[in-house]
């Protein structure tokens, strides 16, 4: 009998309903995966590695980066990791969106004054930005930054997508004249503090930076440096190195800067669609079939 080991905290309904959805397989709900098979959710990477039973595990995240370390050289010939690639698309994109216009169109400040009840009216008028016809450098082109294209149609803007084959002296001309750069791309350790101390520099005064991929990508005391001195105009920061970030963290007093606590991806269905995501899997990986989302570890996406 196959056993999954549940590593998702889940209501005690959808614990039952994921247990249906196994036609008779033993599931685990402690979240040990040593003598199981399967894994649902982000067990342990030192579990990982001992469990020498386990053939699979469906993470319950796009991100990887904690699993990178391990002997895939070993690992590889008898587990395949699969991820929620495209899972977070649509939400993390809207988040991105509704960040990007409280920025440009001063919502964030508004909120501020409302909150101290302060009425500052007309000279708020010439500090506003339109999003109309920006330059928008997308670091990562996957599915978060192919929808936020679609969501930008409107505004007519010029988009250069930065993928994982190209080039960083590419990178870094085009972050030269961006008004925005999104990244999300994940974490490995080719892009872990790619944007540093020097490479923000590169950026303008007026651009706004929004990272919805990882916090290691980011240098993060350059960036809250370059916040506070307004070397750049503001961020949008879903991620960061350390969750939750420490009370005396830098960027919860940084201009300009909306921090959505790696809530860009959330919606209320969001666990149940994920058990439809393993369930579906589930039966290809019972009958023996290709899985869906597999990560190729040696090449890291």
């Amino acid at each position: 009998m196959t056993r999954v080991a549940l590593c998702v905290d889940l209501l005690p309904s959808q614990i039952e309903r994921l247990r249906a959805g196994l036609d008779g397989a033993e599931l685990v709900e402690t979240g040990e995966v040593l003598g199981c098979e399967v894994a649902f959710g982000n067990p342990d990477p030192g579990a990982v590695m001992a469990a020498e039973t386990l053939r699979w595990v469906q993470l319950e995240s796009v991100g990887f980066g904690e699993y990178t370390d391990l002997d895939w050289e070993s690992l590889g010939t008898r587990l395949t990791l699969t991820n929620l690639a495209g899972f977070f698309a649509g939400p993390v994109a809207e988040t991105a969106l509704a960040g990007l216009l409280a920025l440009t169109r001063g919502i964030n400040d508004l909120l501020n004054l409302q909150t101290s009840r302060t009425w500052e009216g007309d000279p708020i008028r010439t500090r506003l930005r339109s999003l109309s016809g920006s330059h928008i450098v997308m670091v990562g082109f996957g599915a978060i930054n192919r929808r936020l294209t679609n969501l930008l149609a409107p505004f007519d803007c010029q988009i250069t997508p930065i993928r994982s084959n190209t080039g960083l002296d590419e990178l870094d001309r085009a972050i030269t004249t961006a008004d925005v750069v999104v990244c999300t791309a994940p974490d490995t350790p080719a892009t872990r503090q790619m944007f540093d101390a020097k490479r923000l520099g590169l950026m303008p005064s007026h651009a706004i930076f929004l990272n919805l991929g990882r916090g290691s990508i980011v240098d993060e005391s350059a960036l809250a440096q370059a916040l506070n001195t307004g070397q750049i105009a503001g961020a949008v920061l879903d991620v960061t190195e350390e969750e939750p970030l420490p009370t005396c963290h830098p960027f919860w007093t940084c201009p300009n800067t909306i921090l959505t606590q790696h809530s860009g991806g959330g919606t209320a269905d969001e666990l149940d669609r994920k058990i439809d995501v393993f369930l579906a899997n589930f039966r290809r990986f019972k009958n023996e079939e290709a899985l869906v989302g597999v990560v190729d570890m040696k090449r890291g996406y």
